[in-house]
């Protein structure tokens, strides 16, 4: 049986429905973005020795489903975390709340809390505390700092354009190290560089096709 089968997730053919339905609910690049999610993630998979890649897949392309419920920042991985966790989705549930901490403190976050209770805070405080990573957590928080809404980049880009949007807080470098490291721990593991695996990176990256464009009007 494959081990996405044991995890108390969608399929894939119900992901996808799901995100039909929230894009539809709330428009926006963070669909793009989630889509970029779920193909690294499951490129990544695909060359590591113990990870289900349409478990990745899903996971990935869930992550941010709480953004359906409208634009504030921080406030997503709350919905996202309510509403799969109450359809029984609790793995697919524990990514919305795990992808956006490499390190286990929500002061490390520099975008706002808006809408979130102090309950809910030290909820999740709490929760973090008291859960060991597993590798899917580890991937997905990899490949959220790897992709733009427009495909996937080299991280370091991704950490800037974050940066620029956002600003930055004492916890910046300490975040920035600990996906340089879940980048290292993954290389190590497929025993290749993950930009192998990702199509677009260097056009994302570099954003060659834009450059053509301008060149071709001069």
């Amino acid at each position: 049986m494959a081990v996405y089968h044991r995890m108390k997730i969608p399929s894939i053919e119900e992901a996808q429905a799901l995100m039909a339905e929230a894009g539809g609910r709330n428009p926006g690049p963070w669909v793009s973005h989630s889509r970029c999610v779920a193909e690294a993630a499951e490129a990544i998979a695909r060359e590591h020795p113990s990870l289900d890649l349409q478990a990745a897949f899903i996971l990935g392309y869930l992550h941010d489903i709480g953004r359906q419920e409208g634009g504030m920042h921080m406030r997503h991985i709350f919905d996202g975390y309510n509403f799969l966790s109450g359809q029984g989705y609790e793995e697919a549930a524990r990514i919305c709340l795990t992808h956006s901490f490499p390190i286990k403190n929500i002061r490390a976050i520099v975008g706002a809390w808006e809408g979130c209770s102090e309950a809910e805070l030290a909820f999740l405080q709490d929760y973090l505390d008291h859960i060991e990573y597993d590798p899917y957590d580890k991937l997905i928080q990899l490949c959220d700092a790897l992709a733009l809404p427009s495909g996937c980049c080299l991280i370091e880009k991704r950490l800037v354009d974050v940066t620029i949007r956002y600003g930055t807080n004492e916890f910046s470098v300490l975040r920035w190290k600990a996906f340089l490291g879940l980048q290292q721990e993954f290389e190590q593991a497929i025993h290749a560089s993950i930009y192998d695996l990702l199509p677009g990176v260097k056009e994302n990256t570099f954003q060659t096709n834009l450059l053509s464009i301008i060149s071709n009007r001069h």
